[in-house]
Parts: C-alpha cells; sequence; structure tokens
C-alpha cells in the first residue's frame, strides 16, 4: 500500500509510541495541584517540558501553550472562547474569517451568528489567496480575525505577516488554524503578530487526540468545558499526558530535511501529474511542503480514489459522492473551479515516511487509471 492521505491522518511514528507507551505503563500520573506526591511532581514536570518543546517551535513561553485534543477542539477553543469573554463584557462582536477555511471554523461562526454576532466571511481569488482588500475592509471594528495558514484542501499557504498586520491595525485578535503548516512552514508568533494559534497531531506522526493552542499571554478566554482549573483554567479535567508526550516527541522528531525531501516529492507529482492531458492544479504553487491537489477533466474524483485504492494507491478527492453531505468540494469553487473541477479533484498528501520511489509508482497509477476512465467516459469523449 502507498499510503498518501497525511493531511487527513498519519501513521504513528514508533518513536512517539515508546514515549506514550512510557506514559502509560510507567509514569502514569497525572499533574497535581500546588502541593502533590512524587508521582503528580513527575508529571508536572514532563508537562512543562512538552509545553517547552512545543514553545520553541513558534517563539512562544510555555506557559501560553495548552493541550487539547487536536484542531477541533482548539478552533472552537480559541473562537468561541475569545467571543464568550468579550460578548459577557461588551455585548455583540463583529467577526471575521475566509469562505475557506475547515468546518469547525466554518460552523463555529455560523453558530456564533444564530447568537447574534456579526460573521464576515472573506472570498479568495482563483490561487486560493485571501483577498486582501476584502479582508482590510471586513477588520475595520472587529473583535477576531480566524484565518488558517496552509489550507486543508488545496494546500495554499496565506500571508500570516500581512494578515496580522490587518488584524492589529484594526486592534482585533488574530488566530491562525496552523494544523497543516505547522512543523512543515516556520511560524514565528511574535514576528506574525498572532494571539491565538491552532495545532493538532494527528497529521505529524503523534496519536489522535493530541494537539495544542497557543494562547498570547494577556488574551482571555472563557473554557468551553467546566470543572477544575487545569491547563491554565482552559480547560478541565485530567491531562492526557500520553497523548501529550506523543504529541511533543513528534514535535522533536520533525526536521528541515524531512521538509526538503517531501518538497522534492511534491514537486516531482506536480511535475509529472500536470504532463497528464486536460489536467488542473487547484491553487498557486505558494502552498506547504506536502500538499499536490489536481483535477482530471472528464472523470470523477470518487471513481479515480476507487480504482486507485485497488491498485493500492490511497488518496483523496473532493468529489460529492464522496462527502457525507454530499456535496463537492467548497474550496474548488470558491477558487473559481467548476462543478466538474471540484468533483474531479483529487488531493495527494505526502509526509517524511514516504520515498521518491513510491511518488513514481503513484504517478503510474494514477495515469493508468485517468486514462482507463477516461475512455470509457462518454462526456470526455463528447469533449475530446
Amino acid at each position: 500500500m502507498i499510503y498518501l492521505d497525511n493531511e487527513n491522518v498519519t501513521k504513528v511514528d514508533p518513536a512517539v509510541l515508546e514515549a506514550m507507551k512510557e506514559r502509560y505503563t510507567k509514569n502514569f500520573g497525572v499533574p497535581g495541584g500546588e502541593f502533590g506526591h512524587a508521582v503528580e511532581e513527575e508529571a508536572s514536570n514532563a508537562i512543562w517540558e512538552a509545553r517547552e518543546v512545543v514553545a520553541r517551535k513558534i517563539n512562544a513561553e510555555p506557559d501560553e501553550i495548552i493541550f487539547t485534543s487536536g484542531v477541533t477542539e482548539s478552533n472552537n477553543l480559541a473562537i468561541k472562547g475569545s467571543v464568550f469573554y468579550f460578548s459577557r463584557r461588551k455585548g455583540k462582536a463583529k467577526i471575521v474569517t475566509s469562505e475557506i477555511e475547515r468546518k469547525c471554523i466554518l460552523n463555529s461562526f455560523k453558530y456564533l451568528s444564530e447568537l447574534g454576532h456579526e460573521a464576515v466571511f472573506v472570498g479568495v481569488d482563483g490561487d486560493g489567496q485571501i483577498n486582501m482588500e476584502e479582508l482590510e475592509k471586513a477588520a475595520k471594528n472587529s473583535f477576531l480575525v480566524s484565518i488558517h495558514h496552509a489550507n486543508h484542501e488545496i494546500g495554499v499557504l496565506q500571508d500570516l505577516k500581512a494578515i496580522g498586520e490587518i488584524a492589529n491595525d484594526a486592534g482585533s485578535l488574530f488566530h491562525v488554524d496552523a494544523t497543516h503548516s505547522f512543523l512543515k512552514e516556520k511560524i514565528d508568533v511574535e514576528k506574525y503578530g498572532i494571539d491565538m494559534m491552532t495545532m493538532s497531531g494527528h497529521v505529524i506522526h503523534a496519536p489522535f487526540g493530541s494537539g495544542a493552542l497557543f494562547i498570547r499571554d494577556g488574551v482571555k478566554l472563557e473554557p468551553l468545558f467546566h470543572g477544575d482549573a487545569r491547563e491554565f483554567g482552559y480547560r478541565a479535567g485530567h491531562p492526557n499526558m500520553p497523548a501529550i508526550a506523543g504529541f511533543a516527541k513528534a514535535v522533536e522528531l520533525m526536521k528541515e530535511e524531512h521538509i526538503q525531501k517531501m518538497k522534492r516529492m511534491q514537486q516531482y507529482l506536480i511535475k509529472n501529474l500536470l504532463s497528464i492531458e486536460d489536467s488542473r492544479l487547484n491553487g498557486s504553487m505558494k502552498r506547504v511542503c506536502n500538499n499536490v491537489n489536481v483535477s482530471f477533466k472528464g472523470v470523477e474524483g470518487e471513481a479515480i480514489l476507487m480504482m486507485a485504492n485497488q491498485k493500492g494507491l490511497i488518496i483523496r478527492t473532493g468529489s460529492a459522492c464522496y462527502s457525507p453531505e454530499l456535496k463537492p468540494s467548497y474550496v474548488i469553487l470558491a477558487i473559481g473551479g467548476s462543478m466538474e473541477d471540484a468533483n474531479s479533484s483529487t488531493r495527494i498528501t505526502i509526509s517524511r515516511m514516504n520515498t521518491m520511489e513510491e511518488m513514481e509508482k503513484a504517478y503510474e497509477i494514477l495515469k493508468d487509471v485517468i486514462e482507463r476512465l477516461r475512455e470509457f467516459s462518454p462526456l470526455y469523449r463528447r469533449k475530446k
């Protein structure tokens, strides 16, 4: 099997698994209060060391890192938590995001709009870049600007520095969903003026249920879960120490050489897949190092996925048939793609564990699949 759906979930690194195993079987305590027994104290030291590992990667302080269950919780806490804190003291908030965010952000904004807050959704251009003029206008008098770094479907990178300047000039909080760029791009929360940032372990070879949220010192949130005062009062309940240990280990393991390796594999795939007749790269080349998203005219993404799967290649599609909601990719449509482009979009995402030999085989499989599907596609033959 050639697994190229790594922005859905990655294989857990064996070294990460070992770090987690220790937290399950040997040092299995959780952090205590101000006065704890030896097992609690050991866990308190371990969780602080994990905060230091994550903080160093983004130029933050350890006490600005809280651990969560991953992207959905982090995004919900950042957005709803900040708005709830604001609204209890100052009333309704104006909040700004883009049309191509992941569903947990879009639906959080829609939920808040139903509570009376003003939610603004900014458009993007054909390359998948945020419309900066529209964003600057929308940010005026806003409380929160929430924009992703690398898009979850097409991998296009946004200009965090420029967006941060717009948010800061408007006096708004700036939240970034960095799920798909964390460790793959250099992110400096100070340099970019970021107030909150989401990170998730499931796409960096850490386990499900692991993640973190950077919260700048001074930013106030209402907790989503109420109980004890763990994680600086933002997340009640026992910290998931095995997941936290695994997340921190995965952060330590990522090196610059891994990024360069993924870039080489990405460039190989883009060059060769675009050599297939009537193919289109979705989004600009300014994208995160492991994302390839291509549409192939005349074939359905679901058919590509299923036939590739039969040949041992695991990829993802934006086809409506493959969506639980039976809707085509809203990201492809937002950047000006047609319904056909959306339904034939194929997302290939690479990890540091993949090899160039796998890329070569993946290209051969996809080329064969596209040619075979077009042979019995009356729609494609008619267009030709």
